[in-house]
Parts: structure tokens; C-alpha cells; sequence
């Protein structure tokens, strides 16, 4: 099968994302015929204009739409582009010159219905998305999946770097209506239409994670909300890991609480395990204000999803009521 790549990019309100996104797709070294197809996801500050100064140097079209989400807006790219084979990016990434090369290469070589990649650091980043970037991709947090070709097992994408075939998409009707959480629905339910997925390691993006501390809680809060639904719904993805965040929650206040009592070999493992966080930080960024923001990234990380998790689990097994009930701020309608 000759394969003709469609880049479906939503967008919210990023014209500047979008210009830093489309300027690195000029830069490919991909020399087949490829589109590129911006959604425009019901903004009030729209790309168009920005789309538009790149019409002559890429195969690219522009579409308005009422806001409906991330999600239905990925739908929406994959049912109108001509491609067969798409490839889902969010509009705060940098595109590697070599990215649209080495996925081809792979595919050429083994094929595969659905295909992820992990997210890298720019030198481009600033303090707190370095920060951020190591908390959330370090093999020594939750994120070590996106980090590391060993870690993976089997492959969850994810939809800032996913590829998905126009088969696997029709068999499976593209992205749920949640939110976090529509790319791990969507994996497991290619992997159960008889699909396999596959990590390409050199088929990385730079996620720039445009982020607060409050915004990047947030958003953490919400992957753990979310995570408790997904086993809800497929109970065979279910893993202790999931747990973790929760555990050291837990387990770090009970260490500061025992201290008090004289007791402090518990707050002396997670003092070992921050030195841990530090000195891999500080070895990778070479920066001592990256390396102490680092730890802080990871606080928050663990506690904003540790908790989100626990609530979570907590309320679908007291409550008798589907999750768009209990939770409908992570539903669009």
C-alpha cells in the first residue's frame, strides 16, 4: 500500500502555536506528497491568517467548526482528509526535520494500523517547560512510557504525536467524547477491533507545553480523573501502576507526619528519592534552577493526579451512575 500521510491539527485559540507548528513542517525532509488540515476548533482568536502565509509553501487547508473538543475535532479532520493514513498532532508542537522520513521508513518496513511517539525538549523551552518536560517524561516518574523505548510495552499513543490508519479509524469510529483521556479510550479500542499499535522512537516531537504551575495541576488532576473511568469502561487495561501516584501521596504525608513523632525512615526514602529526581534533572539540563523546579514538577504531578485518582475510584464505586454523571466537566457534549 502506498501511504499518503493526512496531518490533522487541532486548534483552540494558538495562532502563534500554529505559526511555530506549521514553520517547522516546511523544514521536512520528506520529500513524498503529504496534507496538512488545521481544524479550527470554534475559536474567537483564529489561525486563518496565519494558515494562510503558509498556503504556498505546503499542501494545507483550513476549517471553521463550532467547539466540540479535541477529540471531535480530530473526527473531523480524519472524515474530510484524503490521506490514508493520519497523523494527529496538537498545534503546541515543533515537528523534527526528519520526522515525516522516519515514520514512512518504519511503516515501509512494519507496518502498523496505529503508531505513537514520544514527546523531547527544545532548546527553544522555557525554565518551567524544561521543568515540566523532565517531570513528565523522566523513566523515574509516571512518564517514563514517553521517554523511553525500554519502558514500553505494549504502546498507548498519544494524540500530540499519534498515527492512526484510515482502516483503524473507520473500524473504530476515532476519538470518544472525553477529555483527558480520548487517546488511551481509543488505543484500547483499536487494540480490541484486532489492531496492533507500535512505538517509533525516532518519531518524536517537541512538546511545548505552553503551561502555569495552576494550569499544568489542572491538567494533571484531570488525567487522574480520568484514568479510573477508562478502567471503568475497560476493565483488562486496569494496572497496579496506576496506583502509584496515589501511594506516594499517601506515603509523603505519612512521612512528614511520623517525623514529628520521631519516626523519620520514610521521610528519609522519599528524601533519597528526590536526590534521585535532582541529580538526574540537573545531569540532563545542566541547570540548578531547572533541577529544584524539577522536584516541584513532579509534586505536583503526583499530587494532582495521585489525588484526582483516588477521588475518582472512590465516588464510581459508592455512586451507582455512569461517568458522565459524576463527572461531566471531562465530557463534551
Amino acid at each position: 500500500m502506498e501511504l499518503y500521510f493526512s496531518l490533522v491539527i487541532p486548534v483552540f485559540n494558538r495562532p502563534e502555536e500554529v505559526d511555530e507548528l506549521l514553520e517547522s513542517l516546511t523544514k521536512q525532509t520528506y520529500t513524498k506528497e503529504y496534507e496538512i488540515v488545521i481544524v479550527e476548533d470554534g475559536s474567537t482568536l483564529t489561525s486563518e491568517e496565519v494558515v494562510a502565509n503558509y498556503t504556498d509553501k505546503l499542501n494545507i487547508s483550513y476549517y471553521f467548526k463550532p467547539n466540540s473538543g479535541p477529540g471531535a475535532s480530530r473526527n473531523y479532520g480524519m472524515a474530510i482528509a484524503k490521506g490514508n493514513y493520519y497523523i494527529i498532532l496538537d498545534s503546541d508542537c515543533i515537528i523534527p526535520p526528519d520526522y515525516l522520513y522516519n515514520a514512512h521508513q518504519y511503516l515501509e518496513n512494519n507496518y502498523v494500523e496505529c503508531f505513537g511517539g514520544r514527546d523531547a525538549e527544545h532548546t527553544s523551552f522555557s525554565i518551567l517547560q524544561k521543568a515540566i518536560s523532565y517531570s513528565m517524561t523522566s523513566f523515574l516518574t509516571t512518564g517514563g512510557i514517553r521517554g523511553s523505548k525500554k519502558s514500553v510495552n505494549k504502546f498507548q499513543p498519544r494524540s500530540f504525536n499519534m498515527g492512526i490508519s484510515k482502516k483503524a479509524f473507520e473500524a473504530t469510529g476515532g476519538f470518544g467524547k472525553i477529555h483527558p483521556g480520548e487517546d488511551p479510550d481509543l488505543t484500547i479500542r483499536i487494540w480490541k477491533a484486532g489492531f496492533d499499535t507500535a512505538y517509533i522512537d525516532n518519531a518524536f516531537v517537541y512538546h511545548k507545553r505552553r503551561i502555569s504551575w495552576k494550569k499544568f495541576y489542572q491538567q494533571v488532576y484531570k488525567f487522574g480523573l480520568t484514568r479510573p473511568i477508562l478502567n471503568h469502561w475497560h476493565p483488562d487495561s486496569k494496572k497496579i501502576t496506576y496506583w502509584f501516584p496515589s501511594v506516594f501521596v499517601v506515603g509523603l504525608t505519612l512521612s512528614v507526619l511520623l517525623s514529628f513523632f520521631g519516626i523519620p525512615y520514610l521521610l528519609y526514602c522519599y528524601s533519597f528519592y528526590f536526590l534521585l529526581l535532582f541529580s538526574e534533572s540537573l545531569l540532563k539540563n545542566k541547570s540548578l534552577q531547572i533541577a529544584i523546579l524539577s522536584l516541584v514538577a513532579v509534586i505536583i504531578q503526583f499530587s494532582g493526579y495521585g489525588y484526582a485518582f483516588l477521588k475518582a475510584n472512590i465516588m464510581l464505586t459508592l455512586y451507582h451512575k455512569e461517568p458522565q454523571e459524576l463527572f461531566p466537566k471531562v465530557f463534551f457534549k
